[in-house]
């Protein structure tokens, strides 16, 4: 399988003189516990103020749907999809906050900050 990064794609921001925030949520994110193997349920949501380009939503739809087969705890997959997109986007800021549903009990919620220096 090739890396899931390679799926998103990006648009040239119409307004890269002006800051201003886009926020995506996707309620129906999922992915496997990795010492279990059972599904867990999240809501992601991506706040960002783009530099040059934008984050292409049919492709990170695709992108977040690579998780679901994968088994990887609460924290590496928010990091990660930080990662991936301040690596596709380079944008001047960007949050991602993973809120886990509550299983035996308890919920997590994980939140992952990028700033670009200038």
């Amino acid at each position: 399988m090739s890396e899931p990064r390679q799926l998103l794609e990006t648009f040239p921001n119409q307004f890269p003189h002006r800051d201003y925030k886009i926020e995506i949520r996707q309620p129906e994110f999922t992915s496997l516990c990795p010492k279990t193997g059972q599904p867990d349920f999240a809501t992601i949501t991506i706040s960002y103020t783009p530099d040059k380009v934008c984050v292409e939503l049919k492709s990170l739809k695709f992108y977040l749907q690579s998780y679901r087969e994968r088994g990887i705890f609460y924290e590496h997959v928010t990091n990660t999809i930080l990662d991936d997109l301040v690596m596709t986007c380079q944008p001047r800021w960007m949050k991602v906050e993973a809120s886990f549903n509550a299983r035996g009990g308890i919920t997590e919620i994980v939140t992952a900050v990028h700033s670009a220096n200038y």
